[in-house]
């Protein structure tokens, strides 16, 4: 009988994945506490309440807050994002809740920075959980529309006010048209230099934001999850058109560019990262941990390798950081 012998096959990929040692060795991407941000929820009042659509998350008081993200910074998290949600008798058509100093979010961060001075703070920059109507701007006269410009001037007060609370970062989410440039002049003139500004740069119009809406009460304020913000967000069908917008934000002045949703747009995060040497941020947003986690309940999927495989690919993919509800977990 003849003797067999191994096939010649001079080139194998598989000799430096043979192993969990080799394997780590070789590995090309991680992930860790530091590259996440973790998003939090604060309203009025001495009680937290769990969010439904969002499993292990709660909207807490202020004083329940604080004790959570001393348990994230204790845990090497990168930072927390904070987002109100305001009783519906204080939302208004021009959100004057939104720029109060006073306010629900400037005496979070006062007290955060109190307790963690050195411990990053992002604060949204947008009026939807302030109007009555969820809209991230006011509207124009015929109530059809948002006003670009009319906006502007409200999301550079309350850029302000939460700068002089103590945000490390200034957030706008709004997508307005021009933005980042009067935000940035404005912190600059009143003298917030060090304070940055991360853009929401590429924000899609997706169907992925119910459980956030939810959580922040603008459902209640618009009626539906599914308020339409076709008008001001991104087409999901465009590449090239948000690959211009995020440059503009680049050209304005915005310290960090950010994509959202984060795992249906993978091919825009790495756009950007093939397009700028900015910092860039991914939000994995409300709906894709709701996602893992429904199909981790029905046993479809395993929860812990689901969410690790979601976040290596967006950092794979060029996340600088993320936003994710998986932080604390993670």
């Amino acid at each position: 009988m003849k003797e067999e012998h191994p096939a010649s096959i001079p080139i194998r990929p598989r000799r430096i994945r043979r192993t969990a040692a080799l394997r780590r060795l070789f590995s090309e991407t991680s992930v860790g506490p530091a590259h996440c941000i973790a998003p939090l929820f604060v309203q009025e009042g001495t009680r937290s309440t769990s969010i439904s659509s969002l499993p292990g998350h709660f909207r807490f008081s202020i004083s329940d807050l604080r004790r959570e993200a001393a348990r994230l910074a204790r845990r090497g998290i990168g930072g927390i994002a904070l987002f109100p949600c305001l009783a519906q008798n204080l939302r208004t058509a021009n959100a004057s809740a939104a720029y109060n100093p006073k306010g629900l979010i400037p005496r979070t961060l006062r007290a955060l920075k109190k307790d963690l001075p050195d411990f990053p703070l992002f604060a949204d920059v947008a009026l939807d959980p302030y109007t009555s109507h969820g809209h991230d701007g006011v509207l124009n006269p015929s109530g059809q529309e948002v006003d670009n410009d009319k906006t502007i001037p409200l999301l550079i007060k309350q850029a302000l006010v939460l700068a002089e609370a103590g945000a490390d970062f200034v957030a706008p989410s709004d997508m307005m048209d021009g933005r980042i440039d009067a935000i940035r002049r404005a912190l600059d003139l009143s003298g917030f230099t060090s304070t940055g500004i991360l853009s929401y740069a590429a924000k899609f119009a997706s169907s992925l934001y119910g459980p956030f809406r939810d959580a922040v009460g603008s459902t209640q304020s618009a009626g539906t999850n599914s308020l339409d913000k076709r008008g001001y967000q991104a087409d999901p069908a465009n590449r090239r058109a948000i690959l211009r917008d995020a440059l503009l934000d680049e050209a304005e002045g915005a310290d960090i560019l950010m994509v959202k949703p984060a795992g249906p747009y993978l091919d825009i995060l790495r756009d950007l990262r093939e397009s700028t040497h900015l910092p860039l941020a991914a939000y994995q947003v409300s709906g894709e941990y709701a996602q893992i986690h429904a199909a981790a309940q029905k046993s479809w999927t395993d929860l812990r390798k689901t969410r690790d495989e979601s976040l290596l690919s967006i950092r794979r993919a060029g996340a600088d950081i993320i936003f994710t509800y998986f932080a604390k977990d993670f």
